[in-house]
């Protein structure tokens, strides 16, 4: 009898050991995809990204550009994937690029502006040299959206929404399509 219940024993132990084994190399496999895991970071700047060609697609200009230029200026967090170059819904190519906030030719060279951490001073400087012209601005961070930004982004752990300031809209020389306009209020209502 001792017989039967070693071999019984040993049967379950060489079934536990493969279930081991089993278990252990689905376990490696799961470690292995597991390596890569999704960056909050990079999570947020596609979201960004998305936020921000969306509302290019829904300005117009006097004299529409074949192909946009967005300026970077200041340092950002959220700007990585928008950097890499993008293209409208409408196939309409838009060129990003990092420029200085004292670069003279920012009025001129930029359709619109992607504004990071500037000073008030900096931020004073840049509104001074677009105004007048049809420049789109939109500013990182929501607290700046009161100081001279068409629109100021609010980016949260899963959303990114917008604010729009209706005053600089209106002195821009950009046209904003009223259905954005809409859509930041349905936003900021329901975040």
């Amino acid at each position: 009898m001792d017989v039967a219940v070693s071999s019984t024993e040993q049967r379950f132990r060489r079934r536990l050991r493969r279930l081991s084994l089993c278990l252990l190399l689905l376990s490696t496999s799961c470690l292995a995809q597991s390596e890569t895991p999704i960056n909050l970071a990079d999570q947020r700047a596609k979201a960004v990204t998305q936020v921000v060609l969306g509302i290019l697609s829904y300005a117009r200009w006097p004299s529409e550009p074949a192909q946009l230029q967005l300026c970077v200026i200041g340092p950002t967090e959220y700007t990585d994937d928008l950097l890499k170059g993008a293209t409208q819904p409408s196939g309409r190519p838009v060129h990003v690029s990092r420029l200085l906030v004292n670069n003279p030719t920012i009025a001129t060279a930029c359709n619109a502006v992607y504004l990071g951490k500037l000073s008030i001073q900096e931020r004073t400087y840049l509104f001074d040299a677009l105004a007048g012209q049809a420049v789109l601005s939109i500013s990182e961070e929501v607290s700046q959206c009161t100081v001279g930004s068409l629109f100021c982004l609010n980016v949260r752990d899963d959303q990114v929404a917008f604010e729009v300031n209706l005053d600089s809209v209106a002195r821009s020389g950009v046209r904003i399509h009223p259905s954005v306009l809409q859509l930041s209020r349905r936003r900021v209502a329901n975040p």
